[in-house]
């Protein structure tokens, strides 16, 4: 029975204080959909009994299917708080009732970007762990895109039930276990701390960490604890939280709290003596069918019996004792900041433009009645073929139904007419997990779906009012893993083709990480994270945007990337088609950390040349007039190379340099090698002299171009080019008896491990190793043969790496060349 109407709904949006946007994030298969139904079934939209079955955020049938999210969920739920479970907020807030947008997000690292996506309108994250395998490889990524896009996380410690009923650890250890998953979810927080977040860390006697159990519906916090006893020892429940974790020991037989074990066999930990021995005796009762002993336990808690035995006994009786709802619901309400409070030190990592102008004012202070800007992170498939709805945040004014709005996409520069549509938004709707509803319009500090806006949005745009002719875009998001693995598509039947090429537009706008590209040769190729990845988007593009038309998909293709090794041995020189003019060049590796500069936005091509050439002369030993110098960046105007002009004197060098840019911009995409976009430790190629002809018609685009693609070609092979393979970096989880195959695997695929180590109070190794993405198809069949099915491996780009073969060399650049090829690239 739902217990809120759409009009309340409606009515909430506008109170910015009571609002939450919040992700749910976590490692694959630590039970972020499960703990979701919680939520939802505290909302009323399903069934108390039935939540943590039915995965109501999985709403394609592929995730029902697999056991996995594969894509984001939005779903808005409204919750009514008493009295008393507030009365101990100091934060602003109007009224009881509370909004809850929340996204359940993917845990496998192929879907990544839908992470990313779903962070980018969120404001909090409730980060899942699984209290027995802890903080993971995938953990730490969500952790750090999280912290990077200013997201304050609160952290859950997940599958209690395990601890109880499959391995059955005792008090102490169960404590350490909960004790090191939490600092090692600090340590992240700590690496990637932002001065302007303050402190993220988290910790249980703040009532910042929560232990549930997402299966069985159960969750609780210290503080639930701490209410239930402050009275009893009569302290009030601040200091009795502080009494349930760390240091703090009591005896029952002389009644005294001390910080150090007496040697007593009574004396235990307040959070073992309070919490965890409790939850235990409940659920052995129950399991064990003591209706005698249960009885009493039952008539306080108000649970009737029914007929339940065993599991589905305990989870009724763990449900009403302890709804994970309440748990959940508290912690988010009380620790993590609502739009109006978010919105005011995130605005340096949304907007682009000037941040003392009208939009960053209004983002500011999530001003409802300021100038719309808006940001769609999304675009997701509607029901009726072929159609897509526009999911963002609106970060400042409202968006209305019928309203007129100015569309900019990720190419659209300030001032340009490229990118940039006006248009009207036919619905706004607000998304409820399988369903949606419409509104007639929604204010700042919520996230929206639009109608009518997907002719014009590819994955993401900024969305403003028709006449704000001088906002500029909100900040394109960065993801943290890059389409390495390519496959080529063709239809079987030729006349089929018209759908592929209208199927590849809609996948490409499907999924914010997917490119749809074609090649010179004509054939149509998509691009994704990895073999899961691309498996999905197969299956949408034949099935959903293909309408069911067959396709043949070439063997996955990897990825390369070019780079040099040190400065050209000699200037190298090229002379137009009409011999009338000649460019010099020469090509050097960037210096260290450069080129992380340019992709982590520090230094790029809008930067004012002022405060570029400070840090380039600050940071990197630059001449500062040369950094003054800069023509632009590439590949895609933005890449890690650059070219400089060092010319003396001149002529007509302005004239020409577009040209230059234009043939540099093709060269980066397409290095002279295998192709591959330039990368590595990134080339810096320097204009030495020109030498042009005195009439302007010579010294055209069409003589200029070509030779400034040749000439950065030469420069790039006289200084030592090299190629760089993407790398995996794979996390494996498995029994000691199981480590012979793994090892004997990674050494035929050319893997090597880097860290071992076995999880403390469990008989599972975590094995850290370095694999090239080339290699890794069919990886996790060979090696699930070669552990009998016990090893399960997790991927994750984490770097390229050079190969140690000289392409020029006699004899091995054949050799490189049929070595790609082999694997499908060349």
């Amino acid at each position: 029975m739902v217990k809120f109407t759409v009009e309340e709904m409606r009515r909430i949006m506008d109170k910015k204080h009571n609002i939450r946007n919040m992700s749910v994030v976590a490692h694959v298969d630590h039970g972020k959909s499960t703990l979701t139904d919680s939520l939802v079934a505290a909302a009323g939209i399903i069934a108390q009994d039935v939540a943590g079955d039915v995965r109501m955020t999985d709403s394609r049938s592929d995730e029902a299917e697999r056991g996995i999210t594969i894509k984001s969920t939005g779903i808005s739920l409204y919750y009514e708080m008493s009295d008393e479970s507030l009365k101990s907020y100091k934060g602003d807030r109007d009224g009881n009732e509370y909004l809850i947008n929340l996204i359940d997000s993917p845990g496998h690292v192929d879907f990544s970007s839908e992470v990313t996506a779903a962070l980018r309108i969120t404001d909090g994250a409730l980060v899942v762990v699984d209290c027995i395998e802890g903080v993971c490889v995938q953990t730490e990524t969500v952790l750090r895109q999280a912290l990077g896009e200013r997201i304050r996380p609160v952290l859950t410690v997940n599958k209690m039930d395990r601890c109880f009923l499959e391995l059955q650890v005792g008090g102490e250890e169960a404590y350490q276990t909960f004790s090191r998953v939490i600092e090692n979810a600090n340590v992240i927080m700590a690496t990637y701390e932002d001065a302007l977040l303050g402190d993220v860390q988290v910790y249980p006697e703040k009532g910042t960490v929560a232990f549930s159990a997402g299966l069985h519906g159960w969750a609780f916090t210290l503080s639930n604890f701490a209410k239930m006893y402050a009275s009893k020892f009569g302290v009030d429940e601040s200091k009795m939280m502080e009494r349930l974790w760390g240091e703090n020991y009591f005896d029952p037989t002389t009644k005294k709290w001390t910080i150090k074990h007496t040697g007593s066999d009574t004396c235990k930990r307040g959070f073992i003596q309070f919490c965890y021995e409790p939850i235990r005796q409940i659920i052995n009762t129950c399991m064990n069918d003591q209706k005698d002993k249960l009885l009493p336990m039952l008539q306080k808690l108000g649970v009737t019996m029914k007929d339940l035995t065993g599991k589905a006994l305990m989870k009724r009786v763990m449900q009403t004792w302890l709804p994970a709802s309440n748990a959940l619901l508290e912690m988010m309400i009380y620790h993590l900041p609502s739009p109006a409070k978010a919105q005011r030190y995130r605005v340096e990592n949304l907007y682009e433009g000037p941040l003392d102008d009208i939009y960053a004012s209004a983002i500011r202070n999530c001003d409802p009645e300021g100038p719309l800007m808006l940001y769609v992170s999304k675009m997701i498939p509607a029901s009726d073929k072929g159609r897509f709805y526009a999911f963002g945040r609106v970060f400042s004014g409202r968006v209305a139904t019928g309203m007129k709005v100015r569309i900019m996409g990720p190419n659209y520069a300030p001032g340009q007419k490229k990118d940039l549509y006006v248009k009207n938004v036919q619905r706004t709707v607000i998304w409820m997990g399988k369903k949606q509803e419409s509104v007639e319009g929604v204010p700042c500090g919520n996230t929206v779906a639009m109608v009518g806006l997907d002719q014009f949005i590819t994955k993401n745009a900024t969305l403003t009012n028709e006449k704000e002719v001088d906002a500029c875009p909100i900040k394109a998001m960065k993801f943290s893993v890059s389409p390495v693995v390519r496959v080529a598509v063709q239809c079987k039947v030729a006349s089929d083709l018209p759908k592929l090429v209208e199927g590849l537009k809609r996948l490409a706008k499907s999924d914010p990480m997917v490119l749809c590209t074609v090649e010179e040769s004509g054939e149509h190729i998509i691009a994704g994270a990895g073999e899961l990845h691309l498996e999905i988007c197969l299956k949408d593009l034949q099935e959903d945007f293909m309408g069911g038309a067959e396709i043949t998909v070439s063997p996955p293709v990897v990825s390369f990337r070019e780079t040099v090794l040190e400065k050209s041995c000699r200037t190298v020189m090229s002379k137009s088609p009409n011999k009338h003019n000649r460019l010099y060049m020469e090509a050097r590796p960037m210096e260290e950390g450069l080129p992380e500069a340019i992709d982590e936005g520090r230094i790029g091509p809008r930067d004012d040349p002022k405060v570029r050439s400070k840090i380039l002369s600050e940071e990197f030993g630059w001449d500062k007039d040369l950094a003054k110098k800069i023509w632009c960046f590439g590949p895609e105007t933005t890449g890690p190379n650059i070219v400089v002009d060092m010319c003396k004197g001149v002529q007509y060098l302005n004239e020409i340099k577009d040209s230059v840019v234009a043939g540099f911009q093709w060269a980066s995409k397409e290095g002279a090698l295998a192709e591959e976009n330039m990368r590595g430790r990134g080339i810096c190629f320097e204009v030495c002299d020109v030498i042009l002809h005195s009439d302007a018609i010579h010294r055209g685009g069409g003589q200029i171009i070509p030779t400034a693609r040749r000439v950065i070609y030469a420069a790039q092979l006289t200084a030592k080019p090299r190629l760089l393979e993407p790398v995996y970096l794979v996390e494996i989880q498995a029994p000691e008896n199981a480590l012979g195959g793994i090892y004997s695997v990674l050494n035929q695929k050319r893997g090597h491990v880097f860290e071992e180590m076995q999880r403390p109070g469990t008989p599972l190794y975590n094995i850290k190793a370095y694999l090239p993405v080339i290699e890794s198809f069919g990886f996790t069949s060979t090696l699930r043969a070669a552990t009998s099915g016990q090893a399960f491996p997790l991927f994750v780009f984490d770097h390229w790496e050079m190969l140690s073969v000289d392409p020029l060399e006699p004899g091995t650049r054949q050799l490189t060349l049929s070595w790609i090829s082999a694997r499908g690239r060349v």
